[in-house]
């Protein structure tokens, strides 16, 4: 079935999609995005995205394209069109076309882009064996907490994490400390069971999904500390997860080739994972095709 996606003010198909040469996003960066997942028709923590996304919009003195309520109607419509019950939907917003100036332009008028397409979450392996990840500099800017458009250090990460053969690459700050994957936020479990993820802060992307699994820990009575951990805490794990929209919460059994405890999925990361799904209110998308 042809796709569609929705491009300032109108559906589109998602082969005639286009911006202007001008716009801001494909000349500066200049914009921010959200991704959220479509897990069984429900949108997964779609009130957490659309705060963080008002809330990139806000640093970068970018204006909404239209009504937050508008908006979410347009995400509907986007997923509908592309008849998506399990998938990714996009949302980026640019500052727009306007000439070339490194000064913001003067009453600029938003581009925004949403699309949605159908996905097979984690496959049933990721849950069994567990995940592999690297560890490599962080080389981003002083302002991750933005989630800009500018990913071209996540790129050169993830690229250079599927050369070693690993799913994830975590990103490590001159001190030695973790701070998170290139496209998701990375945790521990220490040898007495403490949860251990980096504190929200300029330094990491506040995950949304990392957000609901602190909330999940809390109640479930896990301990759990915000704090940086280092690369050799992260060797000495019981257990070690990664988490974001697209994986949800998914178990790291290998680090620079080093086995996690084990070398084996945790009860911690298996039990956050099925709280998270239970606070979404979703059957766990992996289980049901295994």
């Amino acid at each position: 079935m042809p796709r569609t996606a929705y491009v300032n003010g109108r559906y589109v198909p998602h082969g005639d999609a286009h911006v202007h040469i001008e716009d801001r996003g494909f000349q500066f960066a200049d914009g921010v995005y959200e991704v959220v997942s479509v897990v069984d028709g429900v949108f997964a923590d779609e009130d957490g995205h659309l705060a963080r996304l008002s809330r990139s919009l806000n640093e970068l003195d970018l204006p909404w394209p239209m009504h937050p309520m508008s908006l979410r109607f347009v995400m509907r419509e986007v997923a509908r069109r592309n008849r998506v019950r399990n998938g990714l939907l996009y949302v980026q917003i640019t500052r727009g076309e306007a000439p070339r100036d490194f000064r913001f332009p003067v009453d600029p008028a938003p581009t925004l882009v949403v699309t949605c397409r159908a996905t097979k979450f984690n496959a049933p392996q990721h849950l069994e064996k567990g995940v592999s990840v690297i560890t490599i500099p962080d080389i981003r800017w002083a302002r991750r907490d933005i989630k800009s458009v500018a990913l071209l250090p996540q790129v050169l990460g993830k690229q250079q994490a599927a050369e070693a053969g690993a799913f994830e690459a975590w990103q490590v700050d001159p001190d030695g400390t973790v701070t998170e994957g290139c496209s998701s936020n990375a945790w521990i479990v220490t040898q007495a069971g403490v949860l251990v993820t980096r504190a929200a802060s300029n330094r990491i992307l506040n995950g949304i999904t990392r957000l609901s699994l602190l909330a999940e820990a809390e109640a479930a009575g896990i301990p759990f500390e915000e704090r940086a951990f280092t690369v050799e805490e992260a060797y000495a794990a019981r257990e070690a997860l990664i988490s974001s929209a697209s994986t949800f919460c998914i178990p790291v059994t290998r680090i620079d080739g080093r086995p996690v405890g084990d070398g084996m999925p945790g009860p911690l990361g298996r039990r956050l994972r099925q709280a998270y799904l239970a606070h979404v209110g979703v059957a766990d998308p992996v289980a049901a095709r295994s």
